[in-house]
């Protein structure tokens, strides 16, 4: 991921979704497109319809088969779901869903743009197919708090919610609003743990984190020269697992100081809800005595494979940047730690199964 689509998400005017993009329209993109596209480009892919279905129940709406991955129209979303459906037209943006769980979408000169609780998806943008704004499924399963039953055979997608942690989580924000350099940094706060030492655990370590970015942030806006352009300094998070005792999530804090692009920084926060640790890959994977040989074999091969290599990886140095989805750890490296700024944030994804003995559970030692 370019950091710098944090800076055009900000700047959602940069384009817009026609009035009438949910039910008809004429803007549409093409798909997996980098660059800018005519407005009128159409998808013509080859495409096959799916039946969508709700804990069993069928539905009016149809979701699409295409280059392999189930695409849901957003009116399912609104209609089938329940999710809150708005559009700003201050932003001209559309909004679905609520809380950390809501979704924007933004038709920018190189793709419909998703956002989720303010954080950039990069992985993943809409498409228009039949005059229908539509989004990859893997986007409700990864971040939205869905998980799906899909047959390739019948065509059908049986969508459900997963079973997820009895807590609460809301979004604390660090916000100045200095002349020409404002700060608006949102991150995570949860509440309803058992034990109150572990939810200030938790609490304390996100905010902390944020901190001392925003003091960062002050002293770079301090040393401010009048003549300098504007400052702009942001943070976002998403929660990518909250199931199994466990909480995992990403923060982004993004500076813009002038030259040619801002400056992202990531952190990610796997937690165990018992006692508010925060765990380290050897805590899930430590049933593996070779696990950190498996990944630094499969890492030190992809990195080289991926672009934009710089060189100096000799293995991991730490142990905290992951987070977790379903069955999968994603491992990451910052800007520039080893690619050039281009290859963005470098993701390597390692299912539970490739790093752990037959039958085991990465939080069989939480419990």
């Amino acid at each position: 991921m370019n950091s710098n689509s944090k800076k055009y998400m900000r700047r959602w005017g940069a384009g817009m979704l026609a009035a009438g993009i949910l039910l008809g329209g004429t803007g549409v993109l093409q798909a997996g497109i980098t660059e800018a596209a005519p407005a009128a480009a159409q998808v013509k892919a080859k495409s096959s319809s799916v039946v969508l279905k709700v804990n069993g129940k069928a539905v009016t709406q149809t979701g699409i088969v295409q280059e392999g991955k189930v695409w849901v129209p957003v009116t399912f979303l609104r209609d089938a779901l329940g999710m809150p459906l708005s559009y700003d037209k201050a932003e001209k943006t559309y909004s679905i869903g609520t809380g950390i769980a809501q979704m924007k979408l933004a038709n920018m000169d190189y793709g419909i743009m998703i956002s989720v609780n303010n954080y950039y998806i990069g992985e993943y943008q809409g498409k228009q197919l039949n005059n229908r704004l539509y989004v990859p499924f893997e986007l409700l399963s990864d971040y939205m708090g869905y998980k799906g039953d899909w047959s390739a055979a019948t065509g059908r997608l049986n969508v459900m919610k997963k079973t997820q942690n009895a807590i609460t989580i809301k979004t604390a924000s660090y916000v100045k609003d200095h002349k020409d350099a404002p700060i608006k940094l949102d991150y995570p706060q949860v509440s309803g743990l058992a034990s109150a030492e572990a939810e200030k655990a938790i609490n304390d370590l996100i905010k902390q984190t944020v901190l001392s970015y925003a003091k960062d942030a002050e002293d770079q806006i301090s040393k401010r020269s009048k003549d300098d352009r504007p400052y702009e300094f942001e943070g976002g998070y998403v929660v990518t697992y909250n199931q199994d005792g466990v909480l995992s999530l990403i923060t982004n804090q993004y500076g813009y100081t002038g030259g040619a692009h801002g400056m992202t920084y990531r952190n990610a926060f796997t937690f165990s809800l018992k006692d508010g640790k925060r765990l380290l890959l050897g805590d899930l994977f430590g049933a593996n005595p070779n696990y950190k040989k498996q990944l630094n074999a499969k890492l030190a091969t992809e990195i080289k494979a991926n672009g934009g290599y710089l060189g100096g990886f000799n293995g991991l140095n730490t142990e905290k940047y992951f987070y977790l989805k379903d069955g999968k750890a994603v491992l990451f490296f910052q800007l520039y730690e080893y690619t050039a700024y281009a290859a963005g944030f470098p993701e390597f994804t390692f299912g539970f199964k490739e790093l752990l003995p037959d039958g085991s559970s990465p939080f069989a030692a939480l419990k």
